[in-house]
């Protein structure tokens, strides 16, 4: 499985990206005004909001996601289109959708770090992506993170 955000995790360590990233968005988050999180990093792109919308969509997936992987024998996910979530759940304020992510984040991440090397080695199937380890979750995760956090810093006009 190759990671589409392999290039924004680099050789960073996975679990530190997920505690630290929530932290950059969230001193991101108390600085913006409102206007802000309608701006949007390229035209016809989500705006700020609708990436902190985003965020937290994809932590509740990948939540259940690792939790199921860890629990159900031959696990097969259920693959889900962002853009139709996202047509369809889309509305909440940009401040509405940073807590939700950073509760999500901070009620998974004691998950994410007490995973034994055998949690992480155990096998799941993605039908668009084929054979996965949970593993392959949490990097997934960690460049997802660091991918929509350039973009929050793009709209916004922020440089990292």
């Amino acid at each position: 499985m190759k990671n589409p955000y392999e290039h924004d995790l680099g050789t960073r360590d996975p679990l530190t990206v997920l505690a630290d990233t929530p932290e950059k968005i969230r001193t991101l988050v108390s600085r913006m005004h409102d206007e802000d999180f309608t701006r949007t990093y390229d035209a016809g792109k989500w705006t700020a909001a609708q990436l902190l919308d985003h965020l937290a969509e994809t932590e509740m997936m990948f939540g259940v996601r690792m939790r199921m992987a860890l629990i159900v024998p031959d696990f097969i996910v259920q693959p889900f289109d962002q853009d139709k979530m996202m047509a369809r759940e889309g509305r909440h304020t940009g401040r509405e959708a940073f807590d939700a992510y950073y509760t999500l984040r901070r009620w998974n991440l004691p998950l994410y770090r007490e995973l034994t090397p055998e949690d992480r080695e155990r096998r799941f199937m993605h039908p668009e992506r084929g054979q996965m380890k949970v593993a392959d979750l949490l990097h997934l995760l960690a460049g997802h993170d660091l991918h929509h956090l350039a973009q929050i810093e793009s709209a916004i006009g922020v440089r990292s």
